[in-house]
This record gives structure tokens, sequence and C-alpha cells, in this order.
């Protein structure tokens, strides 16, 4: 993995993700593929969006169809039909956030699965072993997403526990490179899977300083901040980020996880932050909230029932130059399945053109003015 930066403005950044498989430019948004697919969406039209690399689940996946099959069948890049990168969570926030039961051990966590009820137990040995399974470009270390708020002293002993499985993530993955599919249908693989360490230590800024030297002393292919966007106020999660940022190598991917409210990223690419995943925009296609250049709209709303123009008129999105808001609203409002394809092309298609005026506003040295515009113009409701 090669990481070039190719600008700055400030301390936001505009750079070069180079892997195996393809080039990422970043500030770059990672759509969600939870489980293998980007919801109604094929692999094909994610990338003439603009994706450059998906994020897939390994919690997800790890329960079904299950990695061993995966990895028979080619690889998780041959399955899915995506012959970019891929990056794979380590399936610990799942592990906190969906399973019915969580019992956590120095070796790892013991849980039920949601869809059955079965118990399993996974630690940082097992997690390895299903991302190089499943063939990603991209493995996160596995560890512990901490409740919000959560006292001191937990929060302190978490983050002993989750560098101790990041440093046994390491050793693993060093010692079983063989363990990734031999080939997709275009017939590359990666010859090394890369790494990322994950800072956690809940809203305790020492915590934080003290996992990230913890990390650094291990060393990864790049950092993520992990942890946040799980209750805390804008102000502590902006706080923690401001934090965090400068202390993190300036010459590493730096990802914040699991964020993608565009007035979030704002703040997050300010502060120097390259990598961003969030299911918010195809998850509000599905529920009918769609991203404007005028701010979020309810497409079920009655004033839209016989409006006859575009979404928004200044996207050129298939949905946008094809259909009218009075459309969109019947089809929500019917229930159809064309409904969540046209709402996820067009929410996919605005986050990607963001980030694209993004980095060109940080080529160009006016992030700071693209960032207040789209805060006066928006406000909140961006």
């Amino acid at each position: 993995m090669n990481f070039y930066i190719n600008g700055t403005d400030g301390n936001s950044r505009t750079a070069l993700l180079e892997t195996s498989r393809g080039i990422i430019h970043t500030p770059a948004f990672m759509p969600v593929g939870t489980q293998g697919t980007v919801k109604a969406m094929s692999t094909d039209e994610v990338k003439e969006m603009g994706a450059e690399i998906i994020l897939c689940n390994t919690y997800h996946l790890y329960l079904r169809p299950g990695h061993e099959i995966i990895h028979q069948l080619g690889g998780l890049h041959k399955f899915i039909n995506w012959h970019g990168p891929l990056l794979t969570d380590s399936g610990g926030f799942q592990v906190y956030s969906l399973s019915s039961l969580r019992r956590i051990f120095t070796q790892g966590v013991e849980f039920r699965s949601h869809i059955d009820g079965s118990l399993h137990f996974l630690g940082p040995e097992k997690a390895m072993q299903i991302q190089m399974q499943l063939g990603s470009d991209i493995a996160m270390a596995f560890d512990e997403c901490i409740p919000y708020p959560a006292e001191y002293e937990y929060a302190a002993q978490s983050l002993a526990l989750t560098t101790n499985w990041a440093r046994l993530c390491k050793r693993f993955l060093e010692a079983a490179p063989k363990a990734l599919p031999t080939s997709d249908e275009s017939g590359k693989m990666p010859t090394t899977q890369h790494l990322f360490g994950i800072i956690q230590g809940g809203m305790y800024k020492d915590l934080r300083k003290r996992s990230l030297e913890e990390l650094l002393a291990i060393g990864f292919d790049g950092y993520a901040v992990g942890g946040l966007s799980v209750g805390e106020s804008k102000e502590e999660m902006y706080e923690m980020i401001s934090c965090i940022s400068p202390q993190m190598p300036f010459d590493k991917p730096r990802y914040l996880m699991g964020v993608g409210d565009l007035a979030d990223v704002l703040v997050a690419v300010d502060n120097g932050f390259d990598m961003f995943d969030c299911v918010m925009p195809t998850r509000n296609a599905r529920n009918g909230t769609l991203f404007t250049h005028q701010g979020k709209i309810s497409i079920k709303k009655t004033e839209f029932k016989a409006d006859p123009n575009p979404l928004d008129e200044e996207c050129q999105c298939y949905t946008c130059r094809n259909y009218s808001k009075a459309y969109l609203r019947h089809l929500f409002l019917s229930k159809e399945i064309l409904s969540m394809r046209l709402n996820t092309i067009h929410n996919l298609s605005f986050y990607f053109a963001f980030f694209n005026k993004m980095r060109e506003a940080i080529a160009e040295r006016t992030f700071r003015q693209f960032k207040k515009d789209w805060e006066d113009k928006i406000g909140p409701n961006i």
C-alpha cells in the first residue's frame, strides 16, 4: 500500500491511496455493503456512480453465508463481482450493537447471533482468519466498541484489551499470509492484506492519546478512530476529532469509522481525515429521505404530490435526469421496489459528488470557504 499526499489546505488534504486493486482518491466515501451488497444496487452501478472502494461486514458474512464458503468460491471480490479495493471491518461494532448476548473475555467475545440465537466466539485471531479468507484488501483490527457513556475505569480496561487484540491481529496476519484466496475472476489478488489499527478510549482524551501511542508502537498501515457517533453530542464528537487528529501520523491514511453525516464529514476533513463510511445515504434513501443542494427532504410529503420538477436541479444522476418528485413520491408511498433503487442512486450520487467537490476545493486551497458556504446555505440540515 502506498499513500501519496498531493495537496493540502490547512489541515485538510487530498491523497492517493494505492492498492494492488486500484487507487482511491481521498477524502473518500466508502459505501457500506453489509451483506456483500450495497443495498438495492449492483456493483457495476456503484462503480459507475463513483465508488472506488466498498466496505463489507465481517460479522454478517461470517454468520451468513459463511467465510469458508466465500473462500471456496474464490474470495469476496469474485463473490460480489467487485474488482476494486475492499475493506472489511473486524466485527467488533456489530457484536456490540446486534448480538442478544455479549460476554467479554481476554481472548475475545462470546455472543449470540441476531439471526438464530446460536452461540459464537469471536476474537482477534478468528476475526483475522475470517477477513483473510474473505480476501479483503484492507482489514481492520478487532476491537471493543464501548457504550456511551462509559466510566473511565471501564474505558481504560477496554482500551488495554483492544491494544492487545490489535497486537494479536498483526501477529496472526504476519504469520499466516497464505490464507488469502488465490485469485478472482480478474486474476488479481493482493499479495498482502493491509491492516488498520483502531483508536479507542471513549470520550477521554488521555485514553485516546494512549491508544494511539500503543498502536503506533505496534505499527499499522493506517489508523482509524472508532467509538464515535455512538450517542455522544456533536460538540463531544468534534472535540475528540480535533484532539486526536493532530497526533495521528501525517503519512498514513486516517479513517473516521461510521461517520457519514455531511456536516460531520466537513469538520473531520477540516481536521485531516481521509476515509469515511456510513449507511446514511442508503438507509435514508430507503426511508424516503433524500439529500439535495437545498438540504434534506422527505419525498413522502404532500407538497410533492404533483411536483413535476426533478429532485435536485443541480444533480445529474440518473434519477434526477429522468424522474419527477411526484413520481418518486408515488413510488415510495406505493412501496415499489423501484423507489428504493431510484432514491439510492440519487443519494449515493450526491455523496460521491460532494466528496469530489471537497477534493477539488482542497486542491484549489478553498476548502474553508467551501465548508462555510455549505454550512451557511444548508446549516444542520446538510
